[in-house]
């Protein structure tokens, strides 16, 4: 092996180590899985949330890096394509709520009367983009 892969190994080694530590110390310092749990009151399933991220970060990686595609039914892609959109929804939700965006927002720029009009206008708006990129952008 040359000298240049070894040193792109190392290189793209090290990244990876780089990003995972930062999304792990991300996930970790904002108590995202804990108050996960704690909203949906699912409070035995700890260990499942925490082995699902784990999951999902290391099946994302190795989808990335060998371009995996598939050509299964709608049937079987559609209930995982709700489970992925309902746990990046909960996941950013609960960064929000722990971070108190919306109410510091609102409050600063005197609409604290309208936070859950901002709220619904945030999700319809993820709803809305999230549809026209499955059905009309990738179709061309």
């Amino acid at each position: 092996m040359e000298f240049k892969h070894i040193v792109s190994i190392l290189i793209g080694l090290s990244g990876g180590i780089a990003v995972g530590g930062g999304f792990v110390a991300f996930i970790t310092v904002l108590g995202i899985i804990p108050r996960l749990v704690q909203l949906t009151k699912t409070y035995k399933a700890v260990q499942a949330y925490e082995m699902s991220v784990i999951t999902g970060a290391i099946a994302g990686s190795v989808g990335t890096l060998h371009m995996f595609t598939s050509s299964l039914p709608g049937v079987v892609t559609v209930p995982i394509g709700l489970a992925a959109g309902i746990f990046v929804g909960m996941l950013a939700a609960a960064l929000t709520e722990v971070l108190n965006v919306f109410p510091i927002l609102t409050k600063r720029i005197g609409q604290e009367h309208h936070l859950k009009l901002l709220i619904m206008a945030i999700v319809l708006g993820k709803i809305t983009g999230s549809l026209f990129q499955w059905l009309i952008f990738e179709g061309y």
